[in-house]
């Protein structure tokens, strides 16, 4: 499989799939608001896909949408002074006086309107007169603060007509990346980041796919090597993009994945050594005759299941796991201490994997995978690799019974989706 073939298939593998039940809810509830504040029924008049949605650099997958709908000019005096709690109100009522056993919910900023594989949230906003929106925020007692996501789609737009559509292509990557290593970034930020690298060389201007080995070596090279700052400015509108968690450390990781990757070429190795960096999406190799009778003869069972059949993944927050090792009740030392100092991790430890940190509003769930690797793990047909529920306390208990690499996951699950994940790989010696 050539480059070219691989990367066109990968973005293929995370178009969006829904986009026509996705289409259907915006004009929902564009329509129930358009009864309320306009005695309108229209479908499309008066609201804005927003956000990675309205920037078409969202993945199959995606879960929290955005969408403002602009409220009458002449409401304004109504809600003006003190009225941002009411108008976020007044906006979920609409939605639900028409749409009764949707689940609805009013957030400092937004109107929550909850479905089964994804969320949109509704900004009810002001117009003003140089095409920015004032929206509502119920925070200390209520104000209004100013949007530009026009100018944010419009400076995208027309970057992608200069970049060879690399721009949008490559935010679509990223966040394949991220949904895969579990990295906290928003939409805005990966996108703006993108347009940040793409506008620092002209090596990708008329670049396709044939070249996207290099673009996402390099990108993730540039992403490794940015100072820490705790906002960026985002593309087209300049306004502050908050950076949750730092992100360095795995783009150097992918960055590395990537040489890897390069230097295996169009070979039969090649899909795999992408699979590490971007994950299942991205295709595999062709499985040649023989290679599938030999699976259909294999002595060992292939357990193993993967969170994305389950569930829907759009990392947007960040989960941090820690491994205490332990022999006879005593605590040895912690997995990464010994990791960083090549102590030997041996048989018979106890592990106990816990949640360190998590930022993801509660409620959520928590589950898990465990997946044992290697020659000794097939001959003692032991893979694993099954997602289970957390017992509680975000707690898990293992042990090192044989030699071999492992791997333990952890996700976070709100609202029926993946919004959080970490993982430790677990060298048994």
């Amino acid at each position: 499989m050539t480059v070219t073939e691989m990367f066109s298939g990968f973005l293929s593998n995370i178009k969006i799939d829904n986009a026509d039940t996705i289409s259907l809810r915006y004009g929902e509830i564009t329509s129930s608001l358009n009864k309320t504040f306009r005695d309108s029924e229209s479908k499309t008049a008066n609201s804005l896909q927003v956000g990675s949605y309205g920037r078409w650099t969202a993945i199959k997958g995606i879960s929290d949408l955005d969408m403002l709908y602009i409220i009458p000019d002449s409401q304004w005096e109504k809600y003006k002074n003190g009225g941002q709690s009411r108008l976020l109100t007044e906006t979920k009522d609409a939605i639900k006086s028409r749409y009764p056993r949707t689940d609805v919910r009013v957030d400092r900023l937004v109107v929550t309107v909850i479905y089964k594989d994804f969320h949109i949230e509704v900004q009810p906003v002001f117009k003003q007169d140089d095409g920015s929106f004032k929206y509502p925020d119920t925070y200390n007692g209520g104000l209004w603060k100013i949007t530009k996501p026009s100018e944010e789609i419009k400076a995208m737009k027309e970057f992608v007509a200069q970049k060879n559509k690399n721009l949008r292509r490559l935010c679509k990557m990223a966040r394949a990346w991220k949904n895969k290593h579990g990295v906290g970034m928003g939409g805005l930020l990966v996108d703006t980041l993108a347009h940040n690298f793409l506008r620092s060389t002209s090596d990708y201007d008329e670049k396709s796919f044939l070249y996207y080995d290099f673009m996402s070596r390099d990108f993730f090279k540039y992403l490794s090597e940015l100072p820490d700052q705790d906002h960026y400015k985002a593309l087209g509108s300049g306004q502050n993009v908050k950076v949750k968690k730092k992100f360095q450390r795995k783009a150097n990781k992918a960055y590395e994945l990537c040489l890897t990757a390069i230097e295996a070429g169009d070979s039969d190795s090649a899909n795999e050594k992408w699979k590490k960096v971007f994950g299942r999406p991205f295709p595999s190799k062709a499985k040649k005759v023989e290679e599938a009778a030999a699976t259909t003869q294999q002595e060992w069972r292939n357990t193993e299941q993967f969170i994305e059949d389950q569930f829907p993944i759009d990392i947007r927050y960040s989960m941090t796991l820690d491994c205490e090792v332990s022999q006879q009740g005593f605590r040895e030392h912690f997995l990464k201490y010994m990791l960083e100092r090549a102590i030997p991790l041996l048989a018979n430890k106890k592990l106990l994997f816990t949640v360190v940190d998590c930022d993801v509003p509660v409620p959520y769930s928590v589950k898990w995978k465990i997946l044992n690797r290697g020659a000794e793990a097939k001959r003692r047909d032991c893979i694993r690799g099954q997602i289970v529920a957390d017992e509680g306390f975000s707690k898990r208990k293992e042990s090192t019974n044989f030699k071999g690499e492992h791997v333990v996951e952890c996700y976070a699950i709100k609202d029926g989706v993946v919004v959080a994940k970490d993982r430790v790989d677990v060298p048994i010696q």
